[in-house]
């Protein structure tokens, strides 16, 4: 006989917080990894992965203030938070503004070409 002491919601509740974190985490993990290949494309000395998941989540916290802030102006709320975005990058890695943007957008162009051809080799398996 089931036990009805509403323990089964908690579990499911536990669980669900769970495979969240797990995923907010791996998520993390695999933006980093590409921040890092982008970064050593762009020339960028020193690249480790620590410094690449501070970059991700330093540069996304910073953008989504300023994206926050400046909520009040749409488009330049955007520029604003992609700037500070990259303002992260370039003082995490030392660097320049151009080779920050250039590590982001390696970083990017790396991260769609990727998920692309998983999803092609997905799709020819079914």
């Amino acid at each position: 006989m089931p036990v009805h002491g509403g323990m089964e919601g908690l579990t499911l509740a536990g669980f669900s917080i769970t495979v969240i974190l797990v995923s907010a985490l791996l998520s993390l993990l695999i933006a980093a990894f590409f921040m890092e290949m982008g970064a050593k494309l762009a020339g960028i000395e020193n690249v480790t992965l620590g410094k690449s998941l501070i970059a991700i989540l330093g540069g996304g916290i910073l953008a989504m203030i300023v994206g926050a802030i400046f909520v009040f102006l749409p488009v330049i709320n955007f520029i604003l938070a992609f700037i500070a975005y990259l303002w992260v990058i370039k003082t995490v890695f030392n660097t320049g503004w151009l080779r920050a943007f250039v590590a982001w957008l390696l970083a990017v162009i790396l991260a769609i070409v990727i998920n692309a051809v998983i999803l092609f080799a997905i799709s020819a398996v079914l």
